[in-house]
Formats: structure tokens, sequence, C-alpha cells
């Protein structure tokens, strides 16, 4: 960190997915175990992505009207199921279904998160601010042992990051 003032600063809030946890391993490796269980055969880190790649194009028909608010678990759940489509992958239960759209809430860790964010806490009010929904980040620390004073999320503003809105209603629970 440079060598700025930070003795005004009270809280400190964090993107998540890439910067905190390592999203694409941790999807990538869920796809695989349930592949290998079920008998299908994929790219699992090409399949991750393609997961991914239609978070953006989602959260863009939710912010030009096409759908209402909708939190990134179903998000995901309906970009899984074009996924599961597209690849022909029709073997899987309702519950493994599902169980493979909360991988999202199994993501580990970048291996200094933790340590970081712990010590930053000893000075700082330490917050997720995410796309993710609340129970999907309360979820993931868990999981994670992440070490969140609070969890901010978009669905709180009902507005995406980038939206002003998601950033801008951050001072009113941190202070």
């Amino acid at each position: 960190m440079s060598e700025k003032n930070l003795s005004q600063v009270k809280a400190m809030t964090f993107d998540v997915f890439g910067t905190v946890v390592d999203w694409r391993t941790s999807i990538a490796r869920e796809i695989q175990d349930i592949g290998q269980k079920r008998g299908f055969h994929l790219d699992w880190n090409s399949f991750a992505d393609e997961w991914r790649s239609g978070y953006a194009p989602s959260m863009h028909k939710v912010r030009n009207g096409e759908m209402p608010w909708t939190k990134i678990d179903t998000l995901h759940r309906l970009i899984l199921d074009e996924l599961l489509s597209k690849h022909k992958i029709s073997n899987l239960s309702e519950q493994e279904t599902d169980g493979l759209n909360r991988a999202w809430h199994r993501l580990d860790p970048w291996p200094d998160s933790v340590e970081g964010l712990t010590l930053l806490k000893k000075d700082y009010i330490i917050s997720s601010l995410s796309n993710g929904n609340v129970a999907l980040l309360v979820n993931m620390a868990k999981y994670g042992g992440l070490p969140w004073d609070m969890v901010l999320s978009a669905e709180i503003a009902k507005h995406y990051k980038p939206d002003p809105e998601s950033y801008l209603s951050t001072s009113e629970y941190l202070g």
C-alpha cells in the first residue's frame, strides 16, 4: 500500500469473484466431480468460463428491463440450464443440478486472501461488495473462512455493479 494517509478510512469493501476467491478453479473442480460421477467429459475450465461468461449478458437483461431484478443464484441457474442443454448433458437430477449451481457458494479463497483480510480487519471494517446475493456470499464466507465484518451485496441496492447505486448505498451501512 502506498504511503498515503489512511487515518480517515473506516471501512474497506472488496469485490469477491476473482479478487478474493478463485472462482474458475473452484467451479471447474465441481463440474469435473459431477462429470466423472455421471459419466460426461468436457473441458472443465472451458465450461467454467462459459458459465461465467453468461453473467454479464444476464445482468444486462435485468438492467434494460427484459427481466425483473434477479438474484445472482437465479441467473447462475438460468445460465447453467442453457449450458447443460448446449452440451447435451441431460442425466443430472434436479438435486444434482441445484447442487452444481450452489458450487458458487463453495469457492476457494486465493491463498493470501484470508490472511490479508484478517490483517486489514484489525484496523478497518471489512466487507464484501459483490453482485453475488447475500446468502451466496454468507455461505462462501463460511466455506472459505472469509472474515468479513459485513456482507454487502448488489441485492441490497437492487442494482448490479458497476451501477452507482450499488456503491453509494454502502455508506448507509458502513458509516
